[in-house]
């Protein structure tokens, strides 16, 4: 079973697959805007959608926070042009990254 939490202290959304780490999503707070940088699943892991569940709730977390994304992340902004429910969050200068 998997559990996505944010851990602020880290900087970073985390999934874990039966307590163990199975990846994250880092990011940077800058004033009102989550910056995604950077996401990872362990090689283990790959393939079983915990990516996009990872993504899914770092996205949801911020809408709720009211965040603006700006996703940095390749990962994050391919899962974006794919979930365009999501694309409403992304700043105006990432936009067209996630729209086209």
């Amino acid at each position: 079973m998997s559990e996505v939490a944010d851990n602020p202290g880290r900087s970073r959304y985390e999934i874990t697959v039966d307590g163990r780490l199975a990846g994250f999503a880092q990011y940077k707070l800058r004033g009102d805007t989550i910056v995604f940088t950077h996401t990872e699943i362990g090689e283990e892991f790959e393939g079983k959608g915990l990516g996009s569940a990872l993504v899914r709730t770092a996205l949801d977390g911020a809408r709720d926070a009211g965040l603006t994304v700006a996703p940095l992340c390749p990962f994050v902004s391919a899962y974006i042009k794919r979930h365009q429910e999501y694309a409403d969050l992304v700043g105006d200068d990432y936009r067209s990254e996630v729209t086209d």
